[in-house]
């Protein structure tokens, strides 16, 4: 297992340092064209600096709420807020001054924004990655429970994952297109052979997958002790399904005793311990053959499953059978289990939804392989060599492992009462619905709205990653404090309701499309300290530390299956909230810390349950 410690977020300046040949897997001609993303005018990004939507306990009149300000400031912070806003946006003042920066460097590259971004929000960031950073996906429940049929799906699943490298790389993968427009495809061939390296300051992503010399190899991690497997062949061909399985079954034959490897800077000083990392870092990807874990209920299993996935389940479960700068690993468990963990410094959502869909259609349809006429080597065992200093650091790693998972409620459902095909019957975006539900359900637990960002893909653009939708919105404030007031009419209610579900679809369009806030003020944010300026003073204000304080992170992951992501919160006293929309019921993670008193997952779980069907209701009253 590899993870953090703690610690601050460094200032944020260049570009991720990348490792890599001169790649055959380079982006798709068809979609070099997509529009570098504009910069929305400075004046009217500026206007959206405001204040959070008010407290309900301090009794706002909803029809007089202006800018999505209220109580939560009292009025004189509230007036010096806006009088920083004009004076930065002044003519000839220093906003307009940092636009044209970033004006000028959105001429010069080939995104504005991106590399900036990755270096911000991961590479700078001290924090965990398990939990704080990494996502994972839980996928069904394979129809097996030992360890031989583990083995089994583990060897379908490498075929299938070496099945969509090699149509990556012959261009056989067709280019997305979003409302009729082509998406960038330039993530998907770092997808492999991609490591996050860990550096005193900042960290940087390495891709080892370019060139003529890639990479043939696979990690495989069982009861803590890590396996280089190759699979490819002297010749570039790829395996049968049957040579990782035997190969595996090497790997389930060691003894199971779990011993730690380290992964401090101090384990790097022997060559061996190098040698070991260095096969970690540059493999396609890991597989993470998890031990069986205590029975729980049915009703439990879902989310148990996901925290299995997302961090393994603590120092005594499988924990040590992740390397989490990996960008891809793949878990599987031997009570049929199964899902991903993956590192955002490289990969995200869709990209990664793509590979898992081709998983599960190659393994129901499976591309057969002649089996090769010259054995692969087996397994190579890596070993480390553990002093006394380097086994002080792994036993305070597994401390602060255990702390972080103990510290996490993870809670995982299926709404089954209906799913997307509800809002679209009455003419409503489902994502926007779901939105407006957690905003509602948010006020009835806590009696507040609080700062909320939802993600938007920026992938119509070139190297485009994503940006913030940014909620409650004027119009779902006015309709949560009308909801439950019972002197106002249903159809009151009702009008409300789809005020503010176009609202935040107008957002999204608007985010989808470019013309969202975040990386904006970011990159105007940004753009000063790369001219070696102060931090805007309209940066460090209240409102906006309020503004930015997300106590709700959101994530519509659509797939094709009922698959759900899991991650944790952004913020001590917040929540994170994920979710899959299907056709007839909806998937929901909701992940919160118990350290915060104020915050529960299960709680808010069972009143985003209540709430849309409180919802439902409104659309569709009882007769």
């Amino acid at each position: 297992m590899r993870s953090r410690a703690s610690g601050h977020r460094g200032e944020a300046g260049g570009a991720p340092r990348v490792e890599e040949n001169d790649s055959e897997e380079g982006s798709r001609e068809d979609v070099q064209s997509v529009a570098a993303p504009g910069l929305p005018e400075a004046g009217a990004v500026l206007l959206l600096l405001r204040a959070p939507a008010a407290r309900a306990s301090s009794g706002p009149d909803p029809a007089g709420v202006s800018e999505g300000a209220g109580a939560l400031l009292p009025p004189e912070e509230l007036n010096h807020t806006r009088r920083m806003v004009q004076e930065f946006s002044r003519p000839g003042g220093l906003g307009p001054h940092l636009q044209e920066g970033l004006e000028r460097r959105a001429r010069l590259t080939k995104n504005w924004i991106t590399d900036w971004w990755v270096q911000w929000a991961y590479l700078e960031s001290r924090q965990p990655l398990p939990v704080h950073s990494n996502p994972a996906i839980s996928l069904p429940r394979r129809d097996y429970n030992d360890w031989r049929s583990q083995l089994v799906f583990a060897s379908k699943l490498i075929a299938a994952v070496l099945d969509f490298r090699a149509k990556l790389k012959t261009a056989q993968i067709p280019v997305e297109y979003m409302r009729g427009k082509p998406m960038c495809m330039e993530l998907y061939p770092l997808l492999f052979s991609s490591c996050r390296i860990p550096g005193p300051k900042h960290d940087y992503v390495a891709h080892y997958g370019g060139g003529r010399r890639s990479p043939t190899h696979i990690t495989v991690v069982r009861n803590y002790q890590f396996f280089q497997l190759e699979v490819y062949n002297s010749d570039g061909s790829r395996d049968g399904e049957s040579d990782p399985r035997s190969a595996a079954e090497e790997v389930q034959s060691e003894d199971g005793q779990r011993k730690w490897h380290p992964d401090s800077e101090k384990a790097q000083k022997y060559k061996l311990n190098q040698e070991s990392v260095q096969m970690i870092e540059t493999g396609l990807f890991s597989v993470c053959l998890d031990s069986p874990v205590m029975r729980i209920s049915d009703e439990k299993y879902a989310s148990r499953k996901a925290a299995q996935i997302l961090h393994g389940g603590g120092t005594y479960s499988n924990s040590g059978n992740r390397w989490f700068d990996k960008t891809l690993q793949f878990v599987i468990g031997e009570d049929g289990s199964w899902g991903l963990l993956y590192e955002q410094a490289t990969a995200e959502g869709m990209p990664v939804t793509t590979l898992l869909h081709h998983i599960l259609e190659y393994c129901e349809n499976p591309d057969p392989k002649r089996a090769p006429l010259v054995p692969l080597p087996m397994p190579k065992k890596l070993y480390f060599h553990i002093d006394r200093e380097i086994k002080w650091d792994i036993e305070q790693a597994k401390q602060n492992l255990d702390i972080l998972i103990n510290d996490l409620d993870v809670y995982v459902f299926n709404f089954k009462k209906f799913g997307k095909e509800l809002p679209k019957k009455h003419s409503l975006s489902p994502n926007s619905f779901i939105q407006v539900a957690l905003q509602l359900a948010y006020y009835r637990v806590h009696s507040e709205v609080c700062p909320a960002c939802d993600i938007a893909s920026q992938r119509l653009f070139r190297a485009g990653r994503t940006e913030y939708i940014r909620s409650p919105t004027n119009q779902a404030l006015k309709f949560i404090l009308a909801f439950d007031d019972r002197t106002v009419s249903r159809e009151a209610k009702l009008e409300l309701f789809r005020e503010a579900v176009e609202a935040y679809t107008v957002l999204t369009e608007q985010a989808l499309n470019g013309h969202g806030i975040d990386n904006h003020l970011l990159g105007l944010k940004l753009q000063a300290i790369e001219e070696g300026l102060s931090i805007p003073k309209v940066f460090m204000d209240t409102a906006y530390g309020l503004a930015t304080h997300w106590r709700l992170r959101t994530g519509q992951v659509p797939a094709n299956t009922d698959s759900v992501m899991c991650f944790g919160p952004l913020v001590p006293d917040g929540y994170a909230v994920c979710y899959n929309p299907q056709a007839d019921h909806v998937h929901f993670s909701i992940t919160a810390f118990n350290c915060c008193e104020d915050t529960n997952a299960e709680t808010l779980s069972r009143t985003v349950k209540e709430t849309l069907c409180d919802l439902q209701e409104l659309l569709e009253p009882p007769v």
